[in-house]
């Protein structure tokens, strides 16, 4: 079974994040419960819950299937030859071991989170080296989109060096370049990529369209006013974000309609990531419009607090992360290209737990029974998913063949 496990990169990274997936949002859930239902059972974290709540889901769950996703497709996109298990599997274990670890540092104190954001930063360098020996040994004249990949990766990782630095110092600054770093020079710049390189791929392979047109100049703006949005928010100019958000909308926008967002529906596994990429826009204009309002307002006034962030984090990012992640588990299991009614309803519940998470800071009154309900609707989501296709992760394919 091991042997199973560590025969490709996706099979142990997947494995780290469909785990995070639930036990990141059961800490949540027990969170929310102790602060708001049960408040004479409130525990004193050694962190603040947003910070933990950011950590894990910024650094303990996405780079999992991240990494995942990358050092699978990284050579196949350059025609290179694939990463060694001795590249991968160390990064795996060390980002697993951190991850395992900042729980107990939840519970044991202060300086095993330390402990754990080391090991974390120790396997994500070591993922880091294992892409760029792959971006410089192959040969390929396009590597525009591998490139952008791994300085957002770096990106990140100099976020989680930020939180690294927070921690012992008490620095707010440091706590503020972790997270936005994290959202926007790493996390946004990813799926933009790897949305640009893919989803038009995949169209084409899904549709009778033998080329769907991928325009780099709207990806380029993306990439620009993320860097920027993310400059804007560590140093407090909310009221001037409008300038790249409307920018970055549109132009997720104008994909989402270059693309084909209707016709994405004849294939379900194909809707799915339209769908989820057409939260991007959406969640950027969301950005722009209470940016504009902070600004015609002189910083008061209606704001809908979260609400934008969470149609991004949410709407896109999980929806989009569960649909390659479902895609790369398929074909790379020797399983055919098919998703039952459950799995259908699991993507419509995530649409859902994006709602419910946007009204909870739209409706502030009642918005502690609308953060617990988005909670239950996102682990009633995975948790099928996870059960379904965690043993792919160390069953051999069902096709035979190796990987």
């Amino acid at each position: 079974m091991l042997k199973n496990f560590t025969a490709a990169p996706h099979r142990v990274m997947f494995f780290a994040g469909a785990l995070q997936t639930l036990l990141a949002m059961l800490w949540w859930l027990f969170e929310l419960m102790t602060r708001y239902v049960f408040p004479a059972q409130m525990v004193a974290w050694p962190l603040f819950p947003t910070a933990v709540h950011s950590w894990l889901l910024l650094s303990g769950m996405l780079p999992f299937f991240i990494f995942g996703f990358l050092m699978t497709t990284f050579p196949r996109w350059m025609n290179g030859t694939e990463i060694p298990a001795s590249r991968y599997v160390p990064a795996f274990v060390l980002m697993f071991i951190g991850a395992l670890v900042f729980y107990a540092g939840l519970f044991f104190g202060r300086a095993l989170i330390v402990v754990a954001t080391l090991s974390m930063l120790a396997g994500w360098a070591a993922g880091l080296y294992a892409l760029l020996r792959s971006l410089l040994d192959t040969p390929h004249p396009d590597k525009r989109h591998p490139l952008m990949l791994f300085i957002a990766l770096c990106l990140g990782w100099i976020g989680l060096a930020g939180f690294l630095v927070w921690l012992l110092t008490d620095e707010q600054f440091y706590l503020q370049l972790f997270l936005r770093a994290g959202l926007w020079g790493f996390v946004l710049p990813v799926f933009a990529t790897v949305a640009h390189r893919m989803i038009p791929f995949f169209t084409a392979s899904g549709s009778s369209q033998s080329e769907i047109p991928r325009p780099f100049w709207p990806w380029w703006i993306m990439l620009a006013a993320s860097i920027m949005h993310g400059v804007l928010e560590l140093f407090h100019a909310p009221g001037w974000l409008w300038l790249c958000d409307i920018p970055l909308g549109l132009s997720s926008l104008y994909f989402s309609y270059l693309w084909g967002f209707r016709r994405s529906f004849r294939n379900a596994l194909l809707a799915v990531l339209h769908v989820g990429f057409a939260w991007m826009g959406v969640a950027m204009l969301m950005y722009a419009a209470q940016s504009l309002w902070l600004f015609t307002h002189h910083g008061t006034g209606f704001i809908w607090g979260l609400a934008p962030l969470h149609a991004l984090t949410i709407g896109c990012y999980a929806t989009l992360m569960i649909g390659m992640g479902t895609r790369v588990t398929l074909g790379h299991s020797g399983l055919p290209f098919e998703i039952g009614t459950s799995i259908k309803l699991m993507f419509v519940g995530i649409q859902l737990t994006a709602l419910v998470r946007i009204l909870a800071d739209m409706l502030p009154s009642h918005s502690v029974w609308l953060y617990i309900a988005a909670t239950v609707l996102w682990l009633a989501c995975f948790g099928p998913w996870v059960w379904r296709y965690l043993p792919a992760f160390w069953r051999p394919r069902a096709d035979g063949q190796p990987g």
